[in-house]
């Protein structure tokens, strides 16, 4: 079966499982030997950790306690603030990217608080089904999950909320499930517009050193971020970037909070060390990658990867395929996010391309399952490896009987020989 140009909508309902066969692949699996080279993880988090980070990794542990830790806790805690566009405190957690939301609502909210939140795709349902289940009440305004935030339904909300209930607005900057980028600078000038004293929570989980982001220039409260994908690191720390009315609000806050507290985690990063006991490999891997994007040049960061994104993008438009993100604004710098056209199993074709290539690409989540593959171009990665990648997605939709135009590579070189 070939593709359907211009697939018009996406499915609200479950993903019906469709048969390889049914997408013209010839045999569920690839029976061949395993492919030479290295394998290509081209996710959208977790991303190829460098080889500066995993040696930093695997330093010898020290004492969490003693003055070489003290000096590795001072510097990244210092230095990660670039990241961020900060000159406030960063509280950077062991932890999951969940931990990090949870930090953010439960050190500034109380029991019963409005929370405004969007569903822009698969982790923002996520963000405020986690608000919910800490008693917190969310206004979650329903989305196609094709765009971000409409600034727009923000100021609305608000100046309807004339009694100041809602306490926070709650907004993903780069939803990983769809590749589309909220256009935080829009949302900022709305808020001051509005003059309206809820907090504003921003999700950079796939954003952070990927996007240029401005927590102090977009008068951000509380900013989350994740090791695991810009940051060129494994899994494992979570950060709070927090501004001084944040931490305000927490001083009456009343939601429970022990191990995600930002107070003694404040008071002992003072000292350089933390209240128990930290991740000092993660810290020691963190420091080598704030080097290399020091080394690089965050301008030049946001560059490599808007260059990269493009890139993909014609690629993918080249082959006759669907963006799932429909706004040319809001095109996310970290992935893509492609559709296939109905009966096509994008799980099907991912698994081929991995048998036959040794290539991962990201699922479709939530409602894009089955409908959805994702390519991950963040991170430590250059213009070849992402030719490679674009190569083995092109390879294995011919590999697979899907009419796809072959100069689709030749449309990502054109891009990126300008």
């Amino acid at each position: 079966m070939g593709f359907v140009r211009n697939a018009s909508a996406l499915p609200t309902l479950s993903h019906t499982t469709i048969q390889p066969s049914d997408i013209g692949i010839r045999g569920p699996r690839y029976n061949g030997p395993m492919p030479g080279g290295r394998h290509f993880l081209q996710v959208p988090g977790p991303t190829n950790v460098p080889f500066q980070v995993t040696s930093a990794l695997a330093t010898p542990t020290i004492d969490h306690r003693g003055p070489q830790f003290r000096e590795l806790a001072t510097d990244v805690l210092q230095r990660v603030k670039a990241v961020f566009g900060t000159t406030q405190p960063v509280v950077i957690y062991p932890s999951s990217g969940t931990g990090a939301w949870e930090a953010a609502l439960v050190n500034t909210l109380c029991p019963g608080d409005r929370v405004l939140a969007f569903e822009t795709g698969h982790f923002a349902t996520l963000w405020s089904e986690l608000a919910s289940s800490l008693g917190l009440r969310v206004d979650l305004i329903p989305g196609d999950w094709r765009h971000g935030v409409d600034p727009s339904l923000i100021a609305q909300r608000l100046t309807e909320d004339r009694n100041g209930d809602i306490a926070a607005v709650c907004v993903v900057h780069n939803e990983t499930s769809t590749g589309v980028l909220s256009r935080m600078a829009d949302i900022r000038s709305v808020l001051d517009e509005v003059d309206h004293p809820a907090l504003l929570m921003v999700d950079t989980i796939s954003s952070l050193g990927s996007a240029p982001y401005f927590h102090d220039g977009w008068n951000v409260d509380v900013t989350i971020g994740g090791s695991q994908k810009g940051l060129m690191l494994p899994p494992g720390l979570a950060f709070n970037a927090v501004s001084t009315r944040a931490l305000e609000r927490a001083r009456s806050a009343r939601l429970q909070r022990g191990y995600w507290d930002w107070t003694p985690m404040l008071d002992a990063n003072s000292r350089g060390l933390f209240p128990y006991t930290p991740a000092t490999n993660m810290l020691f891997g963190l420091q080598a990658a704030l080097t290399m994007l020091e080394s690089e040049g965050h301008a030049n960061v946001y560059a490599r990867h808007e260059r990269l994104a493009s890139a993909t993008r014609a690629a993918v438009q080249r082959w006759g395929l669907e963006l799932v993100c429909s706004d040319d604004r809001e095109y996310s710098p970290s992935l893509t996010a492609v559709m296939l056209p109905e009966g096509a199993d994008a799980d099907a074709l991912r698994a081929t391309i991995l048998d036959r290539f040794d290539l991962s690409l990201g699922a479709g989540l939530g409602r894009l399952a089955g409908r959805v593959f994702r390519i991950g171009h963040l991170g430590h990665i250059g213009e070849l490896e992402l030719l490679g990648t674009l190569a083995g997605v092109q390879a294995g939709l011919q590999h697979c009987g899907l009419e796809v135009d072959p100069q689709g590579i030749v449309a990502a070189v054109e891009v990126l020989s300008r």
